[in-house]
């Protein structure tokens, strides 16, 4: 209708395509268009069957119901819709191979190209592939795309052989799980290693993540649909499930065994949480020690605990400066969180410690030390504030290095770690942009 090349959706009962909601909506007036003969009379069953209700994003595959008015994942009994998707892919994938043709032609007769780095001398290619947005995945794609440019960890898992979760005629092709396929054949981690190995081959510009948001929805039901999520509540999970799978059996041997043989990862660098050590607690795990002391016998406690991120509270006399050159006031550092996060802090009436020596709740101080620090550090700046029944969002700006952050000041024992051991460059950032 309007000829627009942006989102085309395709209706899956005459396969005629139009633009989707968030263009011109003419695949939402093709639907409403069908159901105006049948306002005026009592609607048959041969007639439900004709109306033009279900349609299908042909860029992320994704298949919209304007009856339920929402994303759906289950099939037809024959696997129709699945049919659809592979004959789209076919042709996106022949595209590709041309476009690709075309790319090689002009990268041999171009001297220069941006999408090429040199490392050591060589060149090689830097990851140009993006991931489409399945509704409102964007916390989702910012975290996979974060975590696939942390070289250690993404190449752990590109490198983990392939569990073969298919056969039969279906061998080797890409799948889109149905309902129907049940929950036996679902792994986080296979579906984590296909998403992580198409962002680097390099053969698409965009992959549409659909397969792993299955499996996020089976085993993650806090994630089920398609609204806004928050991403570092997203990381957490992701980690947490993929550390546990990592604990099981993997062909018939354990994961940990792997991890063990890795030599870049050494047994000095593991950092236990839930059981057996993996690649999830040897790169992203440290240690924290927690001291408590009682402020009326002196009594003091001391706790370690593992962590995989640390939240940084953004310190109350900051909150109203919200952008870099605003004036009044001291610009907001990350050293400033950091500082604010590690400082003794006297514990509020609704926080007293039970005190072992006193036999009862007693007013007391809390201070953080880092025992260890991990490979790769996660801060997560708290930017929500409640205030009685309301939630604000704290935008104050924060400033932080690019390079050479020197975490030594916040290690228990400072005098033991190497010259660069506490240095960290920063390899990712998520921001999430709007009040909500």
């Amino acid at each position: 209708v309007c000829r627009s090349n942006k989102s085309p959706w395709v209706c899956l009962t005459c396969s005629s395509v139009h633009c989707g909601r968030y263009v011109n909506g003419h695949a939402k007036k093709h639907y409403e268009d069908a159901q105006i003969p049948l306002t005026n009379h009592k609607k048959t069953e041969k007639q439900e069957k004709v109306q033009h209700t279900v349609c299908m994003d042909c860029s992320s595959y994704s298949t919209y119901c304007y009856r339920c008015d929402d994303f759906v994942v289950n099939d037809t009994k024959l696997g129709l819709v699945q049919k659809v998707r592979e004959h789209l892919q076919n042709l996106e994938n022949s595209a590709f191979t041309s476009d690709r043709h075309r790319k090689r032609k002009l990268l041999e007769n171009s001297s220069l190209n941006s999408k090429l780095l040199k490392v050591n001398g060589s060149t090689t290619a830097l990851c140009a592939t993006g991931l489409r947005n399945l509704g409102n995945t964007c916390f989702m794609n910012a975290i996979l795309q974060s975590l696939s440019n942390i070289q250690q960890f993404c190449c752990y898992f590109k490198e983990l052989p392939a569990v073969e979760l298919r056969n039969g005629k279906t061998a080797g092709r890409r799948t889109y799980h149905t309902r129907s396929q049940g929950d036996n054949n679902v792994s986080l981690v296979e579906e984590f290693r296909k998403t992580l190995c198409a962002l680097w081959q390099g053969s698409q510009t965009a992959f549409s993540p659909e397969s792993l948001f299955y499996v996020v929805w089976k085993i993650m039901p806090n994630f089920r649909g398609y609204q806004q999520q928050d991403a570092h509540e997203f990381m957490r999970y992701l980690l947490d499930h993929l550390h546990l799978e990592l604990q099981g059996g993997f062909n018939g041997v354990s994961r940990s065994v792997i991890l063990q043989e890795n030599s870049s990862l050494s047994a000095s660098n593991k950092c236990c949480i839930n059981g057996a050590s993996t690649v999830v607690t040897a790169i992203f795990g440290g240690i924290l020690q927690n001291e408590v002391n009682c402020l009326i016998c002196g009594t003091e406690s001391r706790k370690f605990d593992p962590f995989l991120d640390l939240s940084l509270d953004i310190p109350s006399q900051f909150r109203n400066k919200r952008t870099k050159n605003q004036e009044g006031g001291p610009t907001c550092t990350l050293r400033d969180c950091l500082r604010s996060f590690t400082d003794l802090e006297e514990l509020d009436e609704t926080e007293l410690y039970m005190c072992h020596k006193c036999k009862k709740k007693q007013k007391s101080t809390k201070k953080f030390w880092i025992q260890k620090l991990p490979k790769v550090l996660c801060l997560h700046l708290k930017r929500f504030h409640w205030t009685a029944y309301l939630r604000n969002k704290v935008d104050t700006y924060v400033e932080f290095p690019l390079r050479g952050l020197d975490m030594k000041c916040y290690l228990l024992e400072p005098e033991n770690s190497g010259p660069d051991s506490c240095l960290y460059d920063l390899v990712a950032v998520v921001v999430h942009h709007g009040s909500g």
